[in-house]
This record gives C-alpha cells, sequence and structure tokens, in this order.
C-alpha cells in the first residue's frame, strides 16, 4: 500500500459519524481526493506512467502536456497548476496529479447562475419529510428535517393536523411521560388508523407490510450529518429543544400509524438548519388538514420562530417569478391559495392520485395562512387551460401517476407550461416502503420539484445525487426548458422563447482497471467471501417521453437503464479488473444535462447479488481519461472506496 500523507481530503467529520453523504449541495468533486494507492491499483497507475514514458524515466514537459490535454481533456484552468512549472514530471509527481481532486471522475459543477426566475431550476426535493422510515408505520421526527437540510434539500413537506388533548408531549416519539393508560389509547388510534387505510390497499400490498412491526418504525432514519460547511450569516438560534406542544398542531401521515411531532418543534428545527449550508431559498410545502383555529396558531408558530426567514407581504401581486439570488436566506412557504375575494373551497383530488393516506378532504384554509404563499401559491389542478395556469405565482402538485396522465394527453403543453411556471411531482400513495420514482423522468418534463423519500438509498436517490451533488440544491435547466431570457414579459419577437432542446447521439466506453477499499455489502463482515464486479448504468431518455418522437431511429431503446453493462467478478476488497472494457456505442436522443452514468459495485451471491457501493455521474460531469471514481457505500455513507477507471465519451 502506497500512502499519501501529503493530501487533505477536505473533511474534518466526526469518525463515529463515518461522514454521511450529502445529496445536493453537498460533497464536491473539488474535495475528493485519494489518500492510499493500494497494490493493483498502483501497478496501474505505473503501466499508465511507463506507457506515456517511452525510453525515457520521466515524462518531458511536452510529454506531459498532451496527456493533459489529449488523454484526459482536462481544461485550460485544470491544466495550468501543472504546466505552469514547466517542469518534467517523474512517478512520483504523476501519481502526485494522479491522486488529486483533478481526476475525480466527476467535474466540479458549473459556476452557479442563480439570476435566473425560479421556474429556471430544479431544486433538490424531499417527500414526507417528517417520516423517518415507510409510509405507515415509522416516526415523525424534528430530526428528519435537520437531516436532509444538512444533505443540502431545498424543498421540504409538512403535513400538519389538529393537536387535541392525547396529543400532549406524551405523543411524540421522543417523550415517555405519558401514562400507560394514554399509551393504549394512543396506539388503539393509531391501529384504528392503521386499518382504514390497509383496508383499502390491494393484498399484494398488505401483505408485504406483514412483517412490520405496528409499534415500530418500519426503517431506521439516516443518521445526523455533520456538514462540510456552513455558508449561512445566520447561526443557529437555540439548541432544539423540546417542545411542549399541548394542543398546538401537530406533523403526521394521516390515517396511519405513523406517530406524530409538534409543527412548533418542527418549525424550530427547520429557523436552526434551514441555511446551514447554503442560503439559497428553502421551500416548505404545507399540506394543511387543520381547523381554522389551528391554522391561525400555524401562522402565530411561523412568525414567532421564522421571523424574519419569511418574505414581507407585498403590496401587489407579483408580475413574475423572481430569481434565487434574490431569495437568499428567505423561507417560501407553499400553501393552497385563497383569492382574497373568493369562496374558500375544498382542495380537489388530483389526476391519478392513489394516496389513500391523504384521501379525506382538508380544511379550508384561512386567509392569514394562505397570505404567506407570495411566490409557491399552491393551486388545485384541473387542466393546463384553467384561469390559474397563468397566475406567475401559482404551483401545481401532481402525484406521479397524475404527471404520467397528463403527459399521455398534453405532452408538449406540459412541457410549455414548465418552462416558466413551477410544478411539484411527488411519489404515489402506494409506494409504502418509501420508493422512490425515477426523478429524471420528471425532470425531462421540465418539472422543478420532484420530491423523493431521503430516508430510502435506491436507484431515485442516487440519481438525485447525481443531479445535485456539489451544487446549492438549485441546478438551472439546460437550453430548452427554460425560457430563452429571464424576462417576465410573454414571448414575443423581441423576447423569445427558448431555443429547441439540443439532443445528441452519445458514444461511451469505461475501461474497469482496479478498485481499492471497496465496502462490504450491509450485514456483511467477510471480506475473503467478497466477490465484487462493476455494473454500469445509462439513464437516458426513453423514446415515448420525447417530444419529437420521429426524431428517433426505429432501433431506439424502450426503456431508460437498458444500457447496462458489468465485469466479471473478482474477489475481496482490492480486486484488479484487468483493463475490462464496457461499451455503449450509438445511444441516440441524450441531454448530457439529464441523462446519468450510474457506477454499482455488486457482490456476487447465489440469488440477488447485494450492493455494496455506488456512485451516480451527470454525463456532462463526467470526465475523459483515467480517472477515480469515489463511492458510498450502500447507505449513502462515505468511504475510502475508489474504481480506476479509463473513460472515452463523445457527443455527436
Amino acid at each position: 500500500m502506497f500512502e499519501l500523507r501529503r493530501i487533505n481530503v477536505g473533511f474534518d467529520f466526526d469518525v463515529s459519524m463515518r461522514g454521511i453523504h450529502q445529496a445536493g449541495g453537498g460533497v464536491s468533486g473539488k474535495t475528493q481526493t485519494v489518500r492510499t494507492v493500494n497494490g493493483a491499483v498502483l501497478a496501474h497507475l505505473r503501466q499508465v506512467y511507463a506507457s506515456h514514458a517511452g525510453s525515457a524515466t520521466e515524462w518531458s514537459p511536452e510529454k506531459k502536456a498532451a496527456f493533459l490535454k489529449d488523454i484526459q481533456h482536462d481544461t485550460e484552468a485544470e491544466s495550468a497548476p501543472e504546466l505552469a512549472s514547466g517542469k518534467a514530471w517523474d512517478f512520483n509527481e504523476f501519481l502526485r496529479y494522479m491522486t488529486s481532486s483533478i481526476t475525480n471522475a466527476v467535474a466540479p459543477p458549473h459556476e452557479e447562475d442563480l439570476s435566473w426566475p425560479l421556474s429556471s431550476y430544479f431544486i433538490s426535493s424531499s417527500h414526507n419529510t417528517y417520516l423517518t422510515g415507510n409510509q405507515l408505520s415509522s416516526d415523525s421526527s424534528a430530526d428528519a428535517y435537520k437531516n436532509v437540510l444538512l444533505r443540502g434539500c431545498r424543498c421540504i413537506e409538512i403535513d400538519v393536523w389538529d393537536g387535541d388533548d392525547s396529543d400532549d408531549d406524551g405523543e411524540t416519539s421522543s417523550s415517555s411521560s405519558s401514562s400507560s393508560s394514554d399509551d393504549e389509547e394512543t396506539k388503539e388510534k393509531r391501529k384504528s388508523r392503521f386499518s382504514k387505510v390497509t383496508g383499502k390497499l390491494p393484498k399484494s400490498l398488505t401483505s408485504r407490510f406483514e412483517k412490520t412491526s405496528l409499534e415500530k418504525p418500519g426503517n431506521t432514519a439516516a443518521p445526523t450529518v455533520v456538514p462540510t460547511e456552513a455558508p449561512s450569516t445566520t447561526p443557529p438560534a437555540n439548541p432544539l429543544q423540546k417542545v411542549s406542544s399541548g394542543k398546538e398542531p401537530r406533523v403526521l401521515h394521516g390515517y396511519t400509524l405513523t406517530k406524530e411531532v409538534s409543527f412548533r418543534e418542527v418549525c424550530v428545527a427547520i429557523r436552526d438548519y434551514a441555511f446551514a449550508v447554503t442560503d439559497t431559498p428553502l421551500i416548505a410545502s404545507l399540506e394543511v388538514h387543520c381547523s381554522h383555529e389551528q391554522q391561525e396558531t400555524m401562522v402565530a408558530i411561523m412568525r414567532e420562530t421564522w421571523g424574519d426567514f419569511l418574505l414581507p407581504e407585498p403590496k401587489e401581486d407579483a408580475k413574475h417569478l423572481p430569481s434565487p439570488a434574490e431569495l437568499r436566506g428567505k423561507i417560501l412557504v407553499k400553501v393552497k391559495y385563497v383569492p382574497p375575494d373568493a369562496e374558500e373551497e375544498e382542495e380537489e383530488a388530483l389526476p391519478g392520485d392513489n394516496q389513500t393516506a391523504k384521501a379525506k378532504k382538508p380544511s379550508k384554509i384561512i386567509q392569514a395562512l394562505s397570505k404567506l404563499g407570495i411566490y409557491t401559491r399552491g393551486v388545485s389542478f384541473k387542466s393546463l387551460t384553467q384561469p390559474e395556469a397563468t397566475m406567475p405565482t401559482h404551483i401545481f402538485s401532481l402525484s406521479e401517476n397524475g404527471v404520467m396522465e397528463v403527459h399521455e394527453k398534453s405532452a408538449r403543453e406540459l412541457f410549455e407550461h414548465n418552462r416558466r411556471y413551477l410544478m411539484r411531482a411527488y411519489p404515489s400513495g402506494l409506494r409504502i416502503r418509501s420508493s422512490n420514482l425515477d426523478p429524471a423522468v420528471f425532470w425531462r418534463k421540465g418539472i422543478q420539484i420532484v420530491a423523493l423519500n431521503w430516508q430510502n438509498w435506491d436507484e431515485g436517490m442516487m440519481l438525485n445525487e447525481g443531479m445535485f451533488a456539489g451544487t446549492s440544491g438549485y441546478v438551472l435547466k439546460p437550453e430548452g426548458y427554460r425560457i430563452d431570457k429571464p424576462l417576465p414579459a410573454p414571448s414575443t419577437p423581441e423576447n423569445p422563447q427558448a431555443t429547441a432542446v439540443k439532443h445528441y447521439t452519445l458514444d461511451l466506453t469505461v475501461q474497469v482497471l482496479a478498485a481499492q477499499s471497496l465496502p462490504l455489502p450491509p450485514g456483511d463482515d467477510n471480506p475473503s467471501s467478497f466477490r465484487p464486479y462493476v455494473k454500469v448504468e445509462l439513464h437516458v431518455e426513453e423514446p415515448g417521453e420525447r417530444l419529437d418522437k420521429d426524431a428517433l431511429p426505429e432501433d431506439g431503446r424502450e426503456k431508460e437503464g437498458e444500457y447496462k453493462a458489468k465485469t466479471k467478478s473478482r474477489k475481496g476488497c482490492d480486486p484488479d479488473f484487468d483493463g475490462q472494457e464496457l461499451r455503449f456505442e450509438g445511444v441516440p436522443g441524450v441531454v448530457p444535462e439529464l441523462s446519468f452514468v450510474r457506477f454499482l459495485v455488486r457482490d456476487d451471491e447465489v440469488g440477488r447479488d447485494s450492493l455494496a457501493a455506488w456512485a451516480c455521474v451527470r454525463v456532462d460531469r463526467l470526465r475523459e481519461g483515467f480517472r477515480f471514481v469515489h463511492l458510498v457505500d450502500a447507505e449513502g455513507v462515505e468511504t475510502e472506496g475508489a474504481i480506476l477507471v479509463k473513460v472515452g465519451l463523445k457527443l455527436r
């Protein structure tokens, strides 16, 4: 093992926390380096060095420059430090370069431009943020908000319900002060709610839940995160303390067995951590099921707790959406819009929404609460031609099934709407184990806010990581997905609409050389039985998603993720893959900013192969040449694991 003591990986996290990965606003490629180089990796690096050195023992400045330009395709800025010295490279100098952050397979994101309207960005978003596990029987916790905020999430969800006499501190997940009789009464109420929901679910779904205890959460929440940086100018006000809820509103997943937490405690957690890792605006999406009296309490709690983080009430309605740069350090409340001069109506069901947990119509929204929604006014979706669909500050929220129904009937109209106005998509209510939808499918429809279950590291969250890693949680849409200019005026010859979406044909080659320090799959503690292989999956737009379907060749792939290839398996945590080559040639209809490469390390076993580690990279951020793919484990935890690869990428 070759140890690189001089390298500083850029983190100072508590070893006991193991450095939880931050998706969306977290780890940047600029800080990821290689601490040590193990046998197989070192051998391959020696071969690379020797093959370019020729008969000489050193690389001349000319050979060095040619390698950086022709093999690595480094930018001028990346190459400048190496070329400025004008010195030859011996192997130690080459090794210093190869273990630096410059050789991370993930390029840093482009310099952020936060000057466009809110609708021009994809926003890192959470669904049912309060839950620590599954959708039916897990705990609700204020710590869940702390967790996602420290991981860079910029849109959180809060389901708010009336408090009652049984909702004192004894019903929060962290309290043990209730009497045993109160506990039994609470359990019976929760079981009754649970039975109402499961009674409406298909047997195929309820049978999956038989093994889940009705008294305990189904999954374990991710550990608390230690942020890598804290740009906020406002430090946390007070340490998060237990707040007496009394008859104040509570947060939970209605008509289920999930435990509740007080609304006030959630607001305190949001106040303390909203801007701990970034000062870009935070959207708090409220799902309100409270009486008028309790809604007044909600307003009072938010004003008291969030204070100047809230936007002042405008003198007149906004004529266009502001930019994230104009809203730094602000909490935007998303709540149902009730016009001041209109009769209040109960919210209607959304198309394709099978969420049994939210089947009951919510209470009417009072004006004092509705007025907090300034740039994020929730409007019940009926059609893309309803009058509110051109209100600059409206936002439609649709389930994944609802979005697909609208896309099936009005694909182009949906896409055009999302160029200028906000939309939110959330998982189906049938995802009781908190699985996730494929966010890329919805991003390609221009939807800015695609809410995911952050407590579950599955394919959806991996793609979310590929989109938002190293960013502030806001990613500017590619050309064609936003209005051409950040102007409020409608499209005219002087202010044209966006240019057409650019599609490419992709040729991708990944040569897998070796790996080191691979983590074992969860529950496995025997490295000698570990037989890892590397699987590479390419996630691109399906032919059915395209607005111009005729532009694709007849042999276009039918399913996203069908482009898959894997190496042969090897033994141990430091395997040599002997340069096995994985090729993806002539992939049509690729939008690089919305296409992803997933690297999966799995254990070759009898039956299902367990996931050991992974990485996900957006195609436009995948670097060419000899690179290290830095890995996180199956639970989203940073590891020392890395794969040495050679990447060839061509867009035509």
